[in-house]
């Protein structure tokens, strides 16, 4: 382990004969930086010699290192070394004040570096150190091996919820905080306006008929319901047609006939 900042030199050796070849690669397959005491960097995918010098190592040349010898005779020969530099803590806000309606969910969310790993939390401007409950969902995902993501989900924003909330971020080099503002969002006001009668019926009709308004209905022996009519002012006509079929033949258990017809035979029978 190595502080930020300083030097490390790696050596690895090998014997054989043919005499072997070293190189240094990065096990994650990212280039290994090379700095000169002139202050020249230099990136490369991989290294040869048995002695590989890291100055001035920052937290993302951390990781390991693999040195392989070969001499065109199989196999060829691995060794795995792993560089840790260790830092303290630092926190990288994307927003530090963050505004929504009322009633919505709110994710908050602080970045945080540090090596060896942080212990990070969360506490209100009240003091209260926030977890997890109905209220928040607390959550910690790492990304790499010295970062991670801390988020906080404010269910069911409501304005006593309004305030700051601080990430904290502590090892054993040091300790780093820093705060988001959280605020709500007046949302849009709704205004009821009651509708007067006339402005009623000029939206939705009136049920009432107009002095002008013809109202027609009338039934045939045969079964049909000719057009129910309604027409009047300017809100047009309406055209509904149905039918009812009357049997001509005697009802069953010998009951009488259709009403119309009796009605013909007993005033046929009166002239007589």
């Amino acid at each position: 382990m190595v502080p930020e900042g300083g030097i490390v030199k790696l050596t690895c050796r090998a014997k054989g004969h043919p005499i072997p070849h070293i190189q240094w690669r990065r096990e994650d397959g990212n280039e290994i930086i090379l700095r000169e005491p002139s202050g020249l960097k230099t990136r490369v995918a991989s290294y040869q010699g048995e002695v590989l010098r890291l100055a001035k190592i920052s937290r993302s040349e951390m990781g390991a290192y693999m040195c392989i010898a070969t001499n065109g005779v199989p196999p060829t020969v691995s060794k795995r070394i792993t560089v840790n530099v260790h830092f303290h803590p630092v926190i990288h806000v994307p927003n530090q004040l963050v505004g929504s309606p009322l009633g919505t969910d709110v994710p908050l969310e602080c970045h945080v570096e540090a090596f060896p790993k942080s212990i990070n939390y969360w506490i209100r401007d009240t003091g209260e150190m926030v977890v997890n409950s109905y209220k928040y969902d607390v959550q910690t995902i790492g990304k790499s091996q010295f970062e991670v993501k801390m988020t906080v989900i404010v269910r069911n924003l409501q304005k006593e919820d309004a305030g700051s909330y601080r990430c904290i971020a502590k090892n054993s080099l040091g300790e780093v905080e820093s705060n988001i503002r959280l605020y709500d969002i007046p949302g849009p006001t709704r205004t009821y306006i009651p509708l007067d009668e006339e402005d009623y019926n000029e939206q939705l009709g009136s049920a009432e008929r107009d002095q002008d308004e013809e109202l027609s209905n009338s039934v045939l022996e045969r079964g049909h319901l000719p057009t129910l009519t309604t027409s009047g002012a300017p809100r047009g006509s309406y055209d509904n047609t149905h039918e009812n079929h009357v049997p001509n033949d005697p009802a069953p258990n010998g009951s009488a006939a259709p009403f119309p017809r009796l009605f013909l035979l007993l005033l046929l029978l009166f002239r007589i």
